[in-house]
């Protein structure tokens, strides 16, 4: 049976990895459905997460083949119900009319903030879960939607334990 999942990986923040890691998904046959990538509170090492959705025995295999890789200093499956998940979009809405005041309305039900205003268009940013996004989304659907960009998901566990709880060989 399927599952989506998300892993937090933490590797050498140097040319190539990313490359690799992608491709190691890819030879596997997991279809990536969100890739971030950002530097960490320490400049050698970046933190990627990465979704994708699969079997066990598939995401096993994954998470076996990403630990052998050089540049990967710790892999970890993050648990949904420890785990704050987060993601971020800036969608731009048509506003003809009267419908601005109804456009910024919204956003602000939605916890989203108005990023940029011209004639005819507002760009709202939203930060959240993917189904508070989603749902922003359908609404103003029916406003115009232009365009809009999101990020991949980002993840860190609650409490006090972290990726760096533990430390990490110096990158070289």
């Amino acid at each position: 049976m399927n599952e989506h999942f998300a892993v937090c990986i933490i590797v050498t923040n140097m040319a190539g990895v990313l490359t690799r890691i992608s491709s190691l998904f890819s030879q596997r046959g997991f279809n990536i459905d969100t890739f971030t990538s950002g530097a960490t509170e320490n400049p050698a090492y970046a933190r990627i997460t990465i979704t994708a959705t699969g079997d066990q025995r598939k995401k096993d295999q994954l998470l076996k083949q990403l630990s052998k890789l050089y540049d990967v200093k710790k892999v970890e499956v993050m648990q949904p119900e420890n785990t704050i998940l987060r993601e971020l979009m800036i969608v731009k809405i048509k506003t003809e009319g009267d419908k601005l005041r109804e456009v910024i309305d919204a956003s602000s039900v939605f916890g989203g903030k108005v990023v940029d205003m011209n004639p005819g268009t507002v760009c709202v940013e939203m930060c959240g879960k993917g189904t508070k996004l989603d749902a922003f989304l359908n609404y103003v659907k029916a406003y115009g939607i232009l365009e809009y960009c999101r990020t991949g998901l980002i993840a860190v566990e609650r409490g006090s334990n972290c990726m760096f709880s533990q430390p990490v060989e110096d990158a070289e």
